[in-house]
């Protein structure tokens, strides 16, 4: 099973290390990080690169494509080898998906339109502009398209993937062996739960801005 992870300049670190701790462990799955061009890339931060084994055309037509988000996501909305790409392996992929921002990039080839997809809530509403139905869910499945919304949703769209493929046991023997049990020290993980100023400040890119 040829699984492709997308990546670029300035994606975001967990989008792409999180669906890999969990896809890497499907039956026969030869996992591959692609890009426009071989080599480093590197995250939004700077402070950390992937190396891309091969480039986008070396890997035609993989079983699963995985899109990366991040800030970077961007730049790569007209990107026409990157959408052409995505194109091309959706004719053959059995499962197309993303983290993140990186829906944007499914919907700005086209891959979206009418469909239900989720992505950070940050850009969530730009789905619309490219014709995909945008919803806040943490995982979105839609035929064989999958979304995750933002950073850590990856994980939970690898596990539903894995649960799909190799079935629910071997999905929750995933889930035990990674420990993805989490219980996090603070209730703030989406905009409906976290302080409405936090919010609109990181909407805003002010103090907040993590990027």
């Amino acid at each position: 099973m040829q699984i492709a992870v997308v990546v670029y300049d300035r994606f975001t670190a967990l989008d792409v290390v999180g669906p890999y701790e969990i896809l890497s462990r499907l039956p026969d799955a030869h996992l591959t990080f692609v890009a426009e061009r071989a080599g480093a890339v590197r995250t939004e931060t700077g402070f950390l690169a992937l190396t891309a084994d091969r480039a986008l055309h070396e890997l035609p037509d993989p079983d699963i494509v995985v899109v990366s988000g991040g800030p970077g996501t961007l730049a790569q909305l007209e990107n026409p080898v990157l959408l052409d790409w995505l194109r091309a392996a959706d004719t053959t992929s059995t499962w197309t998906t993303s983290v993140c921002s990186g829906s944007l990039l499914l919907a700005a080839a086209g891959l979206l339109e009418g469909r239900r997809a989720t992505s950070h809530w940050t850009v969530l509403p730009m789905l619309e502009k490219y014709g995909a139905r945008p919803t806040g869910e943490r995982v979105v499945t839609e035929g064989k398209y999958v979304t995750a919304a933002g950073v850590s949703s990856g994980i939970d769209m690898a596990l539903t993937l894995v649960g799909r493929i190799a079935g629910d046991e071997h999905a929750q023997a995933v889930q035990l062996l990674t420990e993805y049990d989490p219980q996090p020290p603070y209730d703030a993980g989406s905009p409906e739960k976290a302080p409405a100023h936090l919010v609109e400040e990181l909407r805003a890119g002010g103090r907040f801005d993590l990027s």
